[in-house]
């Protein structure tokens, strides 16, 4: 449990080293997590890192049990008034050792996949710990979609990662960094360019 929020910090603290000089024009751009911006997205894992095993369960009631706007309110409650704000709150959590009812990799998914969520938009690099990218890989294969993971979307095809031990599922091969494979099989179809294989079109599709 200490090694992985070992890993967990580490990436938060990176993450806030990457958008410490980012200019009001960066923070409003386009992530590639739906419709919210770079500056969403960092106010989201705020809220993530500030929440506890009961107080999911509070901020799911007052959302009438609708996760997506379980997800909105904690965003705008994490915003603050300023990017310098929402950095400030950021900053702060990157110790924070609060989790949901949920295994404990799911915490290296949200680092890692938001982490790319902000960095790819913007043109940053980051050199992940190769263990946050295998567990999360790991964690999001074998996780259904309904619950945030993307075991659906892999159906049919075998993950094979180019530059780790990594090897998931039945089918046609797919084959890629594991970084890639771990953003597709979480829904992000930019990703799909740096794969390839006879399975592509399958999980294309």
């Amino acid at each position: 449990m200490n090694a992985t929020w070992s890993l967990v910090h580490a990436e938060r603290a990176a993450l806030v080293e990457d958008l410490a000089g980012l200019d009001e024009t960066q923070w409003g751009r386009q992530s590639l997590c739906g419709e919210w911006t770079v500056r969403e997205v960092a106010a989201h894992l705020v809220n993530n890192a500030r929440t506890t095993r009961l107080g999911i369960v509070r901020e799911m009631v007052r959302a009438r049990f609708d996760f997506d706007r379980q997800n909105a309110n904690g965003v705008a409650r994490e915003l603050g008034d300023s990017p310098a704000e929402t950095l400030d709150r950021l900053r702060k959590v990157v110790g924070r050792t609060d989790t949901p009812p949920a295994p404990l990799d799911s915490r290296l998914v949200e680092e890692v996949v938001h982490g790319e969520d902000i960095r790819r938009p913007l043109g940053i690099t980051h050199s992940y710990a190769p263990e946050a990218v295998t567990r999360s890989l790991a964690y999001q294969a074998r996780t259904s979609v309904a619950m945030g993971g993307g075991r659906q979307r892999i159906a049919g095809v075998r993950l094979v990662a180019t530059d780790a031990d990594v090897a998931i599922g039945d089918g046609p091969e797919v084959s890629g960094p594991a970084l890639s494979l771990l953003l597709a099989t979480s829904g992000r179809t930019v990703a799909l360019d740096d794969l390839a294989g006879p399975g592509l079109a399958t999980l294309r599709d």
